[in-house]
């Protein structure tokens, strides 16, 4: 009875065995490629659950995703002006037939990147050989990176591979050639600041002599404005104090001798030299006269 059991468990058990080495499942990242005796049997892309021959058949997986291919060190290239520049690039790729990539590369990613970077870095090196620095800087650098993408896809088709993307990350000169370019470039600076200087010394100076010209100009008329402004009011004063004093000259003299007189005495210590009958003193005498007079 016992040994019934232990039997019925063995056979249990190696059933399991044998079942747990028949089944293997295929996740949505992955490729499988069923191998019978070292021959490719078959190929699954699908997800799922599948079954295989014990000890006969057994199972590789292979990356379904984008995988990216980033080199380690920039590469030296060559500009059809003969300069050199390094270039820092990546790529982005995915198998899409794992049977022929099996073949080509023994499914071996490295060879794989190895291959894939031969290819990209020959095509860029042609490209580049093509174009001048400022080109594969900046004008036609999309233009470059498009023409790799296809001629290098066409290559990596070959190994059961695609190219999804290849990208030119950064372009800088050899540190020999920047300095001697940041040197002309520093030199091209200062050489465009100075001619801006010179054109602005120039055009203050233009400014100011115009400023100048203006202003002597406001002043000579706003000058000439009140020369005529007083002229025609001195012209209007005295036209007045002429219809005034013609209206009674002998006031008029009166009062012109009143003036003089004022200004002749100011001070204790003036002296004036005159003779006794000059017309200086009409009104004072006329004045003594007068009081002699009235005294009488």
């Amino acid at each position: 009875m016992k040994a019934g059991l232990n039997f019925t468990a063995a056979i249990i058990a190696a059933v399991l065995v044998v079942l747990g080495a028949s089944i293997f499942t295929v996740d949505q990242r992955q490729h499988a490629i069923i191998f019978q005796l070292g021959e490719v049997r078959d190929v699954i892309a699908e997800p799922g659950l599948y079954f295989k021959w014990p000890m006969i058949q057994n199972v590789r997986y292979f990356d379904k995703r984008i995988l990216t291919l980033d080199s380690a060190e920039p590469e030296r290239f060559i500009t059809s002006e003969k300069k050199n520049v390094l270039v820092d690039s990546f790529v982005k790729w995915k198998i899409v037939d794992p049977q022929l990539y099996y073949i080509s590369v023994a499914g071996d990613e490295a060879r794989a990147k190895t291959r894939l970077s031969q290819t990209v870095n020959a095509g860029l090196r042609e490209e580049f050989g093509k174009r001048t620095v400022h080109d594969v800087v900046s004008g036609e650098r999309d233009k470059i990176m498009e023409q790799m993408r296809e001629k290098a896809d066409l290559d990596a088709r070959k190994i059961g591979v695609q190219i999804i993307d290849v990208r030119v990350k950064r372009v800088d000169l050899p540190t020999e050639v920047s300095e001697s370019v940041y040197r002309r470039m520093e030199a091209e600076r200062k050489r465009v600041a100075n001619e801006l200087r010179s054109e602005g010394s120039a055009e203050a100076e233009k400014i100011r002599a115009d400023a100048d010209k203006q202003r002597e100009v406001i002043v000579a008329e706003a000058y000439r404005e009140a020369q005529k402004m007083k002229g025609e009011g001195d012209a209007k004063a005295t036209a007045t104090y002429a219809q005034a004093f013609n209206q009674n000259p002998e006031f008029y003299s009166f009062y012109r001798s009143l003036e003089a007189y004022r200004n002749s005495f100011k001070s204790k210590s003036d002296i004036i030299v005159v003779e006794p009958n000059s017309d200086f003193f009409k009104y004072m005498k006329s004045v003594g006269r007068s009081g002699e007079k009235t005294g009488k």
